[in-house]
Protein backbone atom coordinates (compact mmCIF):
# COMPACT_ATOMS: atom_id res chain seq x y z
CA UNK A 1 0.00 0.00 0.00
CA UNK A 2 1.54 3.41 -1.16
CA UNK A 3 1.06 6.51 1.45
CA UNK A 4 2.87 9.95 0.82
CA UNK A 5 3.65 12.76 3.86
CA UNK A 6 1.69 15.63 2.33
CA UNK A 7 3.23 19.33 1.93
CA UNK A 8 0.65 20.27 4.18
CA UNK A 9 1.79 18.12 6.82
CA UNK A 10 5.11 19.45 6.48
CA UNK A 11 3.79 23.32 6.54
CA UNK A 12 1.71 22.03 9.56
CA UNK A 13 4.52 21.19 11.37
CA UNK A 14 6.41 23.74 11.08
CA UNK A 15 3.91 26.12 12.32
CA UNK A 16 3.09 24.07 15.00
CA UNK A 17 6.91 24.28 15.78
CA UNK A 18 7.10 28.16 15.73
CA UNK A 19 4.34 28.51 18.09
CA UNK A 20 5.39 25.88 20.32
CA UNK A 21 8.66 28.20 20.47
CA UNK A 22 6.64 31.24 20.80
CA UNK A 23 4.32 29.70 23.56
CA UNK A 24 5.61 31.42 26.89
CA UNK A 25 4.92 28.26 28.53
CA UNK A 26 8.04 26.69 26.56
CA UNK A 27 12.09 27.74 27.09
CA UNK A 28 14.24 26.35 23.22
CA UNK A 29 17.87 27.74 23.45
CA UNK A 30 20.72 27.59 21.02
CA UNK A 31 23.52 26.01 22.57
CA UNK A 32 27.31 25.38 21.63
CA UNK A 33 29.30 22.35 22.97
CA UNK A 34 32.42 19.96 22.34
CA UNK A 35 35.70 22.00 22.95
CA UNK A 36 37.91 19.26 22.50
CA UNK A 37 36.30 16.92 19.26
CA UNK A 38 39.92 15.41 18.71
CA UNK A 39 39.41 13.63 21.84
CA UNK A 40 38.41 9.68 21.35
CA UNK A 41 35.14 8.48 22.39
CA UNK A 42 31.84 9.26 21.67
CA UNK A 43 31.70 10.62 18.35
CA UNK A 44 34.59 12.32 18.23
CA UNK A 45 37.89 11.60 16.44
CA UNK A 46 41.43 11.52 16.88
CA UNK A 47 42.73 13.70 14.23
CA UNK A 48 41.31 17.11 13.48
CA UNK A 49 41.43 15.89 9.39
CA UNK A 50 38.34 13.18 10.21
CA UNK A 51 36.43 15.82 11.72
CA UNK A 52 33.60 16.80 11.87
CA UNK A 53 31.78 13.32 12.11
CA UNK A 54 27.94 12.76 11.27
CA UNK A 55 26.33 13.46 14.67
CA UNK A 56 25.05 9.62 16.59
CA UNK A 57 21.28 9.81 17.21
CA UNK A 58 20.78 7.32 20.22
CA UNK A 59 20.28 7.59 24.12
CA UNK A 60 23.71 7.75 25.31
CA UNK A 61 25.01 9.75 22.99
CA UNK A 62 22.13 12.69 23.50
CA UNK A 63 23.24 12.69 26.62
CA UNK A 64 26.60 13.27 25.90
CA UNK A 65 26.21 15.85 24.01
CA UNK A 66 24.40 17.28 27.48
CA UNK A 67 28.06 16.71 28.90
CA UNK A 68 29.79 18.51 26.26
CA UNK A 69 27.14 21.27 26.35
CA UNK A 70 29.33 25.08 27.58
CA UNK A 71 26.29 27.76 26.96
CA UNK A 72 23.18 28.84 25.34
CA UNK A 73 20.75 31.28 24.31
CA UNK A 74 17.66 31.52 24.44
CA UNK A 75 15.11 31.38 21.11
CA UNK A 76 12.45 34.52 20.97
CA UNK A 77 10.00 35.59 18.65
CA UNK A 78 12.35 38.34 17.16
CA UNK A 79 14.98 35.12 15.90
CA UNK A 80 12.77 32.95 14.51
CA UNK A 81 11.07 32.63 11.11
CA UNK A 82 9.55 30.28 8.21
CA UNK A 83 11.43 30.24 5.47
CA UNK A 84 11.04 29.14 1.77
CA UNK A 85 13.78 28.88 -1.12
CA UNK A 86 14.92 31.78 -2.82
CA UNK A 87 14.30 32.85 -6.08
CA UNK A 88 15.68 36.04 -6.98
CA UNK A 89 14.27 37.93 -9.72
CA UNK A 90 16.35 37.75 -13.01
CA UNK A 91 16.32 39.03 -16.17
CA UNK A 92 15.70 36.55 -19.22
CA UNK A 93 14.61 34.05 -17.22
CA UNK A 94 11.54 31.80 -17.27
CA UNK A 95 9.41 31.47 -14.41
CA UNK A 96 7.01 28.70 -13.77
CA UNK A 97 3.48 30.78 -12.73
CA UNK A 98 1.06 29.48 -9.78
CA UNK A 99 -0.55 26.30 -10.35
CA UNK A 100 -3.06 23.84 -8.19
CA UNK A 101 -2.43 20.97 -10.38
CA UNK A 102 1.61 20.07 -11.05
CA UNK A 103 2.10 16.42 -10.68
CA UNK A 104 4.10 13.85 -12.31
CA UNK A 105 2.35 13.68 -15.42
CA UNK A 106 1.82 17.41 -15.35
CA UNK A 107 5.52 18.96 -14.49
CA UNK A 108 6.49 22.57 -13.64
CA UNK A 109 7.40 23.68 -17.35
CA UNK A 110 10.45 25.42 -16.44
CA UNK A 111 11.58 23.85 -12.74
CA UNK A 112 10.91 20.42 -14.14
CA UNK A 113 9.41 19.52 -10.77
CA UNK A 114 6.05 17.19 -10.01
CA UNK A 115 5.23 19.44 -6.97
CA UNK A 116 4.86 23.21 -6.80
CA UNK A 117 6.22 24.09 -4.26
CA UNK A 118 9.69 23.25 -6.03
CA UNK A 119 9.43 25.21 -8.67
CA UNK A 120 10.28 28.73 -9.36
CA UNK A 121 6.66 30.64 -9.22
CA UNK A 122 7.69 33.19 -7.12
CA UNK A 123 10.83 36.02 -6.54
CA UNK A 124 12.52 37.83 -4.38
CA UNK A 125 13.51 41.03 -5.71
CA UNK A 126 16.12 43.87 -5.30
CA UNK A 127 13.95 46.20 -2.95
CA UNK A 128 13.58 42.84 -0.78
CA UNK A 129 9.90 42.50 -2.26
CA UNK A 130 8.04 39.24 -2.85
CA UNK A 131 5.91 38.41 -5.85
CA UNK A 132 3.96 35.43 -7.12
CA UNK A 133 3.67 34.94 -10.74
CA UNK A 134 -0.12 34.38 -11.89
CA UNK A 135 0.81 34.36 -15.47
CA UNK A 136 3.48 33.91 -17.56
CA UNK A 137 1.92 34.42 -20.38
CA UNK A 138 2.19 30.31 -20.99
CA UNK A 139 -0.90 28.17 -22.76
CA UNK A 140 -0.85 24.75 -24.22
CA UNK A 141 0.18 21.29 -22.84
CA UNK A 142 2.76 20.67 -20.99
CA UNK A 143 4.86 19.78 -23.79
CA UNK A 144 3.36 22.37 -26.87
CA UNK A 145 6.06 25.32 -27.45
CA UNK A 146 4.42 28.22 -25.92
CA UNK A 147 4.00 25.76 -22.36
CA UNK A 148 7.28 27.79 -20.76
CA UNK A 149 5.86 30.95 -21.25
CA UNK A 150 7.82 34.11 -21.92
CA UNK A 151 10.91 35.43 -20.21
CA UNK A 152 11.05 38.00 -17.36
CA UNK A 153 11.84 41.17 -19.07
CA UNK A 154 10.48 43.60 -16.41
CA UNK A 155 11.60 43.36 -12.44
CA UNK A 156 8.28 44.10 -10.69
CA UNK A 157 8.42 46.53 -7.95
CA UNK A 158 5.11 47.60 -7.32
CA UNK A 159 3.40 47.54 -4.00
CA UNK A 160 -0.48 47.64 -5.19
CA UNK A 161 -2.74 44.87 -3.34
CA UNK A 162 -4.30 43.38 -6.55
CA UNK A 163 -2.58 41.79 -9.17
CA UNK A 164 -0.81 43.80 -12.51
CA UNK A 165 0.21 42.62 -15.45
CA UNK A 166 3.30 44.07 -17.55
CA UNK A 167 4.31 44.70 -20.63
CA UNK A 168 6.14 41.23 -20.98
CA UNK A 169 3.47 39.47 -20.14
CA UNK A 170 3.95 38.82 -16.74
CA UNK A 171 0.92 38.90 -14.19
CA UNK A 172 2.47 39.66 -10.50
CA UNK A 173 0.52 39.36 -7.10
CA UNK A 174 2.56 41.48 -4.29
CA UNK A 175 2.62 39.55 -1.42
CA UNK A 176 5.33 41.60 1.27
CA UNK A 177 8.16 43.26 1.88
CA UNK A 178 11.16 41.93 4.34
CA UNK A 179 11.84 43.70 7.07
CA UNK A 180 15.00 45.32 7.29
CA UNK A 181 15.55 43.95 10.68
CA UNK A 182 14.91 40.45 9.16
CA UNK A 183 17.36 41.03 6.32
CA UNK A 184 20.22 41.18 8.96
CA UNK A 185 19.40 38.40 10.71
CA UNK A 186 17.73 36.09 8.43
CA UNK A 187 18.97 36.86 4.91
CA UNK A 188 21.25 34.87 3.12
CA UNK A 189 21.84 33.20 -0.54
CA UNK A 190 19.77 29.93 -0.44
CA UNK A 191 16.35 31.19 1.80
CA UNK A 192 14.02 33.72 1.40
CA UNK A 193 12.16 34.80 5.19
CA UNK A 194 8.70 34.64 5.74
CA UNK A 195 6.69 36.98 8.35
CA UNK A 196 5.65 35.68 11.46
CA UNK A 197 2.11 35.64 12.55
CA UNK A 198 0.77 36.07 9.18
CA UNK A 199 -3.01 35.58 10.42
CA UNK A 200 -2.91 37.72 13.41
CA UNK A 201 -0.08 40.59 12.62
CA UNK A 202 -1.27 44.18 12.56
CA UNK A 203 1.04 45.41 10.41
CA UNK A 204 -0.85 47.63 7.45
CA UNK A 205 0.78 46.39 4.20
CA UNK A 206 0.50 42.91 5.24
CA UNK A 207 -2.84 42.89 6.72
CA UNK A 208 -4.06 44.79 3.55
CA UNK A 209 -2.54 41.94 1.05
CA UNK A 210 -4.27 39.25 3.56
CA UNK A 211 -7.25 40.80 3.87
CA UNK A 212 -7.75 41.20 0.02
CA UNK A 213 -7.16 37.43 -0.54
CA UNK A 214 -10.18 36.39 1.56
CA UNK A 215 -12.41 35.78 -1.01
CA UNK A 216 -15.41 34.57 1.37
CA UNK A 217 -15.41 38.58 1.62
CA UNK A 218 -13.99 39.83 -1.81
CA UNK A 219 -15.68 37.45 -4.02
CA UNK A 220 -12.27 37.32 -5.44
CA UNK A 221 -10.78 33.83 -5.58
CA UNK A 222 -9.92 32.58 -8.78
CA UNK A 223 -7.58 35.21 -11.11
CA UNK A 224 -6.52 32.69 -13.78
CA UNK A 225 -8.24 30.55 -16.56
CA UNK A 226 -5.39 28.85 -18.07
CA UNK A 227 -6.29 28.14 -21.70
CA UNK A 228 -4.83 24.60 -22.29
CA UNK A 229 -6.67 24.19 -25.78
CA UNK A 230 -8.62 26.68 -27.56
CA UNK A 231 -10.38 23.67 -29.75
CA UNK A 232 -9.98 23.43 -33.53
CA UNK A 233 -11.44 25.97 -35.93
CA UNK A 234 -15.61 26.12 -35.85
CA UNK A 235 -15.60 24.77 -32.51
CA UNK A 236 -17.05 28.02 -31.01
CA UNK A 237 -18.92 31.00 -31.88
CA UNK A 238 -16.48 34.19 -32.57
CA UNK A 239 -16.92 37.42 -30.11
CA UNK A 240 -16.52 38.10 -26.76
CA UNK A 241 -18.34 36.37 -23.74
CA UNK A 242 -19.20 36.41 -20.13
CA UNK A 243 -19.34 32.64 -18.71
CA UNK A 244 -19.83 31.11 -15.75
CA UNK A 245 -17.28 29.12 -13.52
CA UNK A 246 -18.94 25.96 -12.13
CA UNK A 247 -17.84 23.45 -9.65
CA UNK A 248 -18.14 23.68 -5.97
CA UNK A 249 -17.92 27.28 -5.55
CA UNK A 250 -19.63 30.21 -6.62
CA UNK A 251 -19.99 33.42 -7.95
CA UNK A 252 -16.73 32.94 -10.49
CA UNK A 253 -17.17 34.51 -13.90
CA UNK A 254 -14.98 34.53 -16.74
CA UNK A 255 -14.24 36.42 -20.47
CA UNK A 256 -13.45 34.31 -23.22
CA UNK A 257 -12.62 35.80 -26.01
CA UNK A 258 -13.15 33.50 -29.28
CA UNK A 259 -11.53 34.25 -32.81
CA UNK A 260 -13.21 34.50 -36.36
CA UNK A 261 -11.50 31.24 -36.59
CA UNK A 262 -13.88 29.46 -33.78
CA UNK A 263 -10.71 29.30 -31.45
CA UNK A 264 -10.47 30.58 -28.45
CA UNK A 265 -8.04 33.05 -27.90
CA UNK A 266 -7.87 34.74 -24.58
CA UNK A 267 -9.97 34.98 -21.05
CA UNK A 268 -9.89 37.03 -18.50
CA UNK A 269 -11.37 36.28 -15.22
CA UNK A 270 -14.40 39.18 -14.43
CA UNK A 271 -15.62 38.10 -10.82
CA UNK A 272 -13.46 35.38 -8.99
CA UNK A 273 -16.22 33.98 -6.77
CA UNK A 274 -15.59 32.14 -3.53
CA UNK A 275 -15.60 28.27 -2.66
CA UNK A 276 -13.67 26.60 -5.35
CA UNK A 277 -11.64 23.40 -4.82
CA UNK A 278 -12.33 23.20 -8.67
CA UNK A 279 -14.02 24.76 -11.09
CA UNK A 280 -15.48 24.06 -14.72
CA UNK A 281 -16.31 26.75 -17.06
CA UNK A 282 -19.30 26.57 -19.07
CA UNK A 283 -18.55 27.03 -22.11
CA UNK A 284 -22.12 25.63 -23.95
CA UNK A 285 -22.77 29.03 -24.41
CA UNK A 286 -21.06 29.01 -27.04
CA UNK A 287 -20.73 25.66 -28.95
CA UNK A 288 -21.20 25.50 -32.34
CA UNK A 289 -24.00 22.52 -32.94
CA UNK A 290 -22.33 19.64 -34.63
CA UNK A 291 -18.92 20.18 -33.32
CA UNK A 292 -18.20 18.38 -30.55
CA UNK A 293 -14.69 17.02 -31.46
CA UNK A 294 -13.55 20.49 -32.04
CA UNK A 295 -13.66 21.29 -28.55
CA UNK A 296 -11.17 23.13 -26.08
CA UNK A 297 -10.08 23.21 -22.71
CA UNK A 298 -10.14 25.66 -20.07
CA UNK A 299 -8.62 25.51 -16.57
CA UNK A 300 -9.33 27.87 -13.94
CA UNK A 301 -6.42 28.05 -11.65
CA UNK A 302 -7.61 27.52 -7.79
CA UNK A 303 -5.52 29.19 -5.23
CA UNK A 304 -3.89 27.97 -2.04
CA UNK A 305 -6.61 28.45 0.85
CA UNK A 306 -9.40 31.52 -0.11
CA UNK A 307 -7.30 33.38 -2.36
CA UNK A 308 -4.05 34.58 -2.88
CA UNK A 309 -1.87 36.41 0.27
CA UNK A 310 -4.41 35.32 2.51
CA UNK A 311 -1.97 32.23 4.13
CA UNK A 312 1.59 32.84 3.01
CA UNK A 313 2.87 29.43 4.63
CA UNK A 314 0.54 27.80 1.89
CA UNK A 315 1.03 30.02 -0.95
CA UNK A 316 4.80 29.56 -0.43
CA UNK A 317 5.11 26.27 1.22
CA UNK A 318 6.57 27.10 3.95
CA UNK A 319 8.18 23.98 5.33
CA UNK A 320 11.22 25.07 7.12
CA UNK A 321 12.30 27.32 9.85
CA UNK A 322 15.02 29.43 10.38
CA UNK A 323 16.80 30.09 13.98
CA UNK A 324 19.28 32.91 14.38
CA UNK A 325 21.38 33.44 17.47
CA UNK A 326 24.19 35.52 17.81
CA UNK A 327 26.61 35.20 20.89
CA UNK A 328 29.45 37.71 21.60
CA UNK A 329 31.16 38.84 25.05
CA UNK A 330 28.20 40.43 26.59
CA UNK A 331 27.89 37.64 29.17
CA UNK A 332 30.08 36.17 31.22
CA UNK A 333 28.00 32.98 30.59
CA UNK A 334 29.45 33.17 26.39
CA UNK A 335 33.60 32.98 27.36
CA UNK A 336 35.72 34.18 24.46
CA UNK A 337 38.39 32.28 25.36
CA UNK A 338 37.08 28.99 24.23
CA UNK A 339 36.59 26.68 21.05
CA UNK A 340 33.30 25.13 19.79
CA UNK A 341 32.80 22.51 17.36
CA UNK A 342 28.91 21.55 17.61
CA UNK A 343 25.87 23.42 17.84
CA UNK A 344 22.44 22.06 18.82
CA UNK A 345 19.02 22.79 20.30
CA UNK A 346 17.87 22.00 24.02
CA UNK A 347 14.09 22.09 24.66
CA UNK A 348 12.77 23.20 28.59
CA UNK A 349 16.10 22.46 30.37
CA UNK A 350 14.98 23.13 34.37
CA UNK A 351 16.75 24.91 36.76
CA UNK A 352 19.94 23.69 38.19
CA UNK A 353 18.18 24.33 41.47
CA UNK A 354 14.83 23.13 41.07
CA UNK A 355 12.32 21.28 38.65
CA UNK A 356 11.23 24.83 37.14
CA UNK A 357 11.72 25.23 33.60
CA UNK A 358 14.75 27.54 33.29
CA UNK A 359 13.31 30.42 31.06
CA UNK A 360 16.20 33.22 31.37
CA UNK A 361 17.65 34.80 28.00
CA UNK A 362 21.31 32.69 28.23
CA UNK A 363 22.58 30.20 30.16
CA UNK A 364 25.69 28.26 31.49
CA UNK A 365 26.07 24.85 31.30
CA UNK A 366 29.33 24.63 33.02
CA UNK A 367 30.75 24.06 36.46
CA UNK A 368 33.56 26.41 37.74
CA UNK A 369 36.24 27.61 40.47
CA UNK A 370 38.97 29.90 40.84
CA UNK A 371 42.42 29.59 41.07
CA UNK A 372 44.48 31.31 43.65
CA UNK A 373 47.12 31.78 41.11
CA UNK A 374 46.85 32.22 37.51
CA UNK A 375 47.36 29.50 34.89
CA UNK A 376 51.13 29.27 32.98
CA UNK A 377 51.07 31.60 30.46
CA UNK A 378 52.95 29.10 28.57
CA UNK A 379 49.93 27.33 27.02
CA UNK A 380 48.20 29.90 25.04
CA UNK A 381 44.53 28.16 24.83
CA UNK A 382 43.00 25.85 28.12
CA UNK A 383 40.18 24.84 25.88
CA UNK A 384 40.12 21.00 25.83
CA UNK A 385 43.04 20.67 28.58
CA UNK A 386 41.93 17.23 30.92
CA UNK A 387 42.26 18.65 34.51
CA UNK A 388 42.05 16.20 37.60
CA UNK A 389 41.88 16.34 41.05
CA UNK A 390 42.54 14.22 44.52
CA UNK A 391 39.54 13.99 46.56
CA UNK A 392 38.73 12.79 49.71
CA UNK A 393 40.86 9.99 51.65
CA UNK A 394 39.26 7.20 49.08
CA UNK A 395 41.04 7.35 46.47
CA UNK A 396 38.37 9.34 44.62
CA UNK A 397 39.54 12.02 41.75
CA UNK A 398 37.48 14.67 39.88
CA UNK A 399 38.44 14.80 36.25
CA UNK A 400 37.20 17.06 33.58
CA UNK A 401 37.83 18.91 30.58
CA UNK A 402 38.69 22.96 30.24
CA UNK A 403 36.12 24.63 28.40
CA UNK A 404 37.67 28.39 29.08
CA UNK A 405 40.13 30.04 31.31
CA UNK A 406 39.67 33.83 32.15
CA UNK A 407 43.04 35.33 32.74
CA UNK A 408 41.68 38.43 34.40
CA UNK A 409 39.26 36.88 36.41
CA UNK A 410 41.38 33.62 37.17
CA UNK A 411 37.80 31.74 36.45
CA UNK A 412 38.40 27.97 34.86
CA UNK A 413 34.98 26.68 33.71
CA UNK A 414 34.74 22.92 32.98
CA UNK A 415 32.90 19.88 32.01
CA UNK A 416 32.78 16.09 32.59
CA UNK A 417 31.74 14.18 29.47
CA UNK A 418 31.55 10.00 29.89
CA UNK A 419 34.90 9.54 28.05
CA UNK A 420 36.74 10.16 31.33
CA UNK A 421 35.20 7.58 32.96
CA UNK A 422 34.67 4.88 30.80
CA UNK A 423 38.00 2.13 30.32
CA UNK A 424 39.04 4.15 26.97
CA UNK A 425 36.77 5.53 25.04
CA UNK A 426 33.49 3.92 24.68
CA UNK A 427 34.74 0.61 26.44
CA UNK A 428 32.79 -0.77 29.24
CA UNK A 429 35.66 -3.34 29.63
CA UNK A 430 36.75 -3.75 33.28
CA UNK A 431 39.82 -2.84 34.68
CA UNK A 432 41.77 -2.74 38.78
CA UNK A 433 40.92 1.19 38.85
CA UNK A 434 37.29 0.51 37.52
CA UNK A 435 35.85 2.00 41.64
CA UNK A 436 37.76 4.91 41.12
CA UNK A 437 38.28 5.68 37.44
CA UNK A 438 34.04 5.13 37.03
CA UNK A 439 33.01 7.47 40.24
CA UNK A 440 32.10 11.27 38.64
CA UNK A 441 33.28 13.23 41.36
CA UNK A 442 33.60 17.42 41.37
CA UNK A 443 36.04 19.98 41.68
CA UNK A 444 36.46 21.38 45.24
CA UNK A 445 38.58 22.08 48.72
CA UNK A 446 42.18 22.65 48.68
CA UNK A 447 43.89 19.82 47.12
CA UNK A 448 46.26 20.73 44.47
CA UNK A 449 44.63 20.62 40.94
CA UNK A 450 46.36 19.05 37.76
CA UNK A 451 46.42 20.82 34.60
CA UNK A 452 47.49 18.72 31.98
CA UNK A 453 48.58 20.66 29.12
CA UNK A 454 50.68 19.52 26.76
CA UNK A 455 54.10 19.75 27.47
CA UNK A 456 53.19 22.18 30.41
CA UNK A 457 51.65 20.01 33.28
CA UNK A 458 51.39 21.66 36.40
CA UNK A 459 48.88 22.39 39.39
CA UNK A 460 46.98 25.17 40.67
CA UNK A 461 44.58 25.58 43.97
CA UNK A 462 41.27 26.82 44.34
CA UNK A 463 40.48 29.98 45.87
CA UNK A 464 37.83 29.26 48.60
CA UNK A 465 37.74 32.86 49.52
CA UNK A 466 35.51 33.56 46.64
CA UNK A 467 31.87 33.92 47.24
CA UNK A 468 28.90 35.85 45.00
CA UNK A 469 28.23 36.73 41.78
CA UNK A 470 31.24 39.33 40.90
CA UNK A 471 34.93 39.49 41.56
CA UNK A 472 37.21 42.94 41.57
CA UNK A 473 39.98 43.19 39.38
CA UNK A 474 42.21 45.98 39.28
CA UNK A 475 39.47 48.53 41.05
CA UNK A 476 37.03 47.05 38.54
CA UNK A 477 33.90 44.98 39.71
CA UNK A 478 33.33 42.37 37.08
CA UNK A 479 29.83 40.19 37.17
CA UNK A 480 30.59 36.53 36.89
CA UNK A 481 27.07 35.51 35.51
CA UNK A 482 26.53 32.66 38.42
CA UNK A 483 26.61 32.27 41.77
CA UNK A 484 29.80 31.10 43.78
CA UNK A 485 31.15 29.34 46.97
CA UNK A 486 33.96 29.11 48.57
CA UNK A 487 35.80 29.27 45.09
CA UNK A 488 32.90 27.09 43.35
CA UNK A 489 29.71 27.34 41.15
CA UNK A 490 27.53 25.08 39.02
CA UNK A 491 25.87 25.14 35.95
CA UNK A 492 22.70 27.51 35.78
CA UNK A 493 20.94 24.25 34.58
CA UNK A 494 19.85 20.84 35.04
CA UNK A 495 21.88 19.35 32.58
CA UNK A 496 20.00 15.74 32.48
CA UNK A 497 17.12 17.85 31.67
CA UNK A 498 15.30 19.29 28.51
CA UNK A 499 15.32 17.53 25.05
CA UNK A 500 17.83 18.22 22.71
CA UNK A 501 15.99 18.65 19.11
CA UNK A 502 18.96 19.15 17.03
CA UNK A 503 22.26 18.60 16.92
CA UNK A 504 25.73 19.43 14.03
CA UNK A 505 29.21 18.90 14.57
CA UNK A 506 31.38 21.32 12.51
CA UNK A 507 34.99 22.34 12.09
CA UNK A 508 36.44 23.73 15.68
CA UNK A 509 35.99 27.39 15.77
CA UNK A 510 37.97 29.95 18.43
CA UNK A 511 36.46 32.27 20.22
CA UNK A 512 37.71 35.92 20.19
CA UNK A 513 37.06 39.43 21.63
CA UNK A 514 37.00 40.38 18.23
CA UNK A 515 33.99 38.35 16.84
CA UNK A 516 31.14 37.13 16.73
CA UNK A 517 29.05 34.14 16.25
CA UNK A 518 26.25 34.27 14.13
CA UNK A 519 24.59 31.28 14.48
CA UNK A 520 21.76 30.19 11.49
CA UNK A 521 20.12 26.56 11.95
CA UNK A 522 17.14 25.48 9.28
CA UNK A 523 15.00 22.80 10.65
CA UNK A 524 12.87 21.19 7.65
CA UNK A 525 9.91 19.35 8.38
Amino acid sequence: MSAVVTDQFRIANATSFVESVLDDENSYYVFLGLPNPTVAGFGRTSTEADWPLSPIDNLSYRTHYRDTMMFGKKVTSANIRRVVKKHAWTINTRYDMYRHDYDANNLTPNSKTTNLYRSNYYVINSNFQVYICLDNGSSGTVDSSNAKGQRSLIEPTFTDVEPITQSDGFTWKYLYTVAPSDIIKFDSTEYIVLPNDWSTTTDSQIKSIRESGNSDINNNQIKKVYIKSGGRSGGYTSGTTTLNILGDGSGAKVSVTVANTGIIESTKVVSGGSGYTYGIVDLGPLQVPGNSTALGELIPIIPPSKGHGYDIYKELGGDKVLIYARFDDSSKDFPIDTIFSQVGIIKNPEKSTSTDTYKANDFSALDSFKVSESLSETTKNYAGVEITQSVGTDGDKAKGYIASYDTDTKIVKYYQDKSLFFFDGYSHRDGIDVSTRAKVVKFGGTEPITINAPGNIHTRSIDTSLSGVSTSVNNKVINLGVEYTNGIAGPEINKKTGDIIYITNRSAVQRDLRQKEDIKIILEF
